[in-house]
């Protein structure tokens, strides 16, 4: 059975963009260190990065003491900004983006595929990188 799920790139992405936002203001972070916390290929992390830097999210700075910094403060990142960013749209299926679909009119599904995107939308915009980053950082703690 298939489920309607967000790919591990998304799911990679929130995890190295929390890191990103623990460690806000204090120093660039190297791929290999997020790569370490969050067991994910630094090759993989690099990919990830790049649509995150594109969108103007993420920097990096070069030299010995470099790495990967947040672009902008992590209260104006939401979960829904990096899954936009990855994945493109969330819409659960193509006719909800896409209104060529010749059944549309006659479509009583389509009205709740929309209203499913926009509940997904909703939720994921409430999420800041903030809001995570402040959980993270209690989890660390209680590790320790």
């Amino acid at each position: 059975m298939r489920t309607l799920q967000l790919s591990t790139k998304v799911r990679y992405a929130a995890r190295a963009m929390i890191e990103l936002a623990v460690r806000y203001n204090v120093e660039p972070v190297q791929l290999n260190d997020i790569a370490c916390r969050q067991d994910i290929s630094v090759k993989y992390l690099e990919q990830i990065m790049a649509p995150l830097r594109a969108r103007g999210f993420v920097r990096t700075q070069k030299g010995s003491r470099g790495g990967y910094h947040l672009a902008v403060k992590p209260e104006t990142i939401t979960l829904y900004d990096i899954v936009e960013s990855i994945e493109g749209s969330i819409a659960p299926v193509a006719c909800v983006d896409d209104e060529s679909c010749p059944r549309i009119d006659q479509c009583v599904t389509r009205s709740v595929w929309m209203r499913v995107k926009e509940a997904m939308k909703k939720e994921l915009q409430a999420q800041t990188l903030a809001d995570l980053a402040k959980k993270q950082e209690k989890t660390y703690l209680t590790k320790q």
